[in-house]
């Protein structure tokens, strides 16, 4: 006969399990009524937003690409054995990238920091 298996848990497993499926206690009491004109501007202002950045990132990207096919010397001028073309690609985009990325989320903080009556009543961040 084999020996008897036994079921190892993790005393936070026992706890869990012990507790069974009632309703968390932790939870964040529910926000009072909804200013929802309030939440369309600021919906709108952030789609504005993001709009603005996936023009400029666009604009970024495929104007890189369109400087490479106006400008087939970038391909053929080499720095560091390397051609220009691919450094701008690898090196020069991503700090770009990150600009842009930094930018976007300074600018949708700035929204909701106009649009929150706490925040203009406190006198700047809440944070």
């Amino acid at each position: 006969m084999s020996p008897r298996r036994e079921k190892l848990t993790s005393p936070q497993t026992r706890i869990a399990l012990a507790r069974g499926n009632r309703p968390a206690q932790h939870l964040l009491p529910l926000p009072g009524p909804v200013d929802t004109e309030a939440a369309r501007r600021l919906f709108r202002t952030q789609r504005r937003v993001a709009v603005r950045t996936v023009a400029l990132l666009s604009l970024l990207l495929f104007g890189m690409s369109g400087a490479f096919a106006a400008l087939p010397v970038l391909g053929k001028v080499r720095l560091w054995d390397v051609p220009v073309s691919w450094l701008l690609l690898t090196v020069a985009v991503y700090p770009l990238l990150f600009a842009l990325a930094l930018w976007h989320v300074r600018s949708a903080e700035r929204v909701e920091d106009r649009a929150s009556p706490r925040r203009r009543a406190a006198g700047g961040r809440e944070r």
